[in-house]
C-alpha cells in the first residue's frame, strides 16, 4: 500500500472531496484508511467506564485508498506516489518534483 500512517493526505472523491488531514490508522487487508476530521459519523453510547456520561460521540469512519491522494510536503501538490533508492534503501518519491514522501525521523 502506498499510503503510510501519518501522511497527508487529500479526499478526491465522495462527500468529503476536497479535505485534508493526516491518515490515523491503514488498513491494509481492506484497502482503507482513517483520516483526522473526514468521514465523521455519530454514534450514540451508553455510560460505561471508558465514555462516563455515554451520550452523543463522534467517529473518523474508513475511507478507501482510492478515493484520497498524497499530498508533496515539498512541492504541496496532489501528487501519485513512485519508488526510487536512497543508498540501499526503497523510498517513496513524487512523481510531480521528485522529492521525498518519507517522514523525517526525530
Amino acid at each position: 500500500m502506498k499510503i503510510k500512517k501519518n501522511d497527508n493526505v487529500a479526499v478526491i472523491a465522495g462527500k468529503d472531496r476536497g479535505k485534508t488531514g493526516l491518515v490515523e490508522r491503514v488498513f491494509p487487508t481492506d484497502s482503507k484508511v482513517v483520516i483526522t476530521g473526514v468521514a465523521v459519523y455519530k454514534k450514540s453510547v451508553k455510560p460505561t467506564r471508558r465514555a462516563p456520561k455515554g451520550g452523543i460521540i463522534e467517529i473518523n469512519a474508513k475511507i478507501a485508498v482510492s478515493n484520497v491522494a498524497i499530498i508533496c510536503p515539498s512541492c504541496s501538490k496532489i501528487t501519485k506516489v513512485g519508488y526510487g533508492k536512497s543508498g540501499d534503501k526503497k523510498i517513496r518519491i513524487c512523481k510531480k518534483c521528485q522529492g521525498s514522501l518519507e517522514l523525517e525521523k526525530k
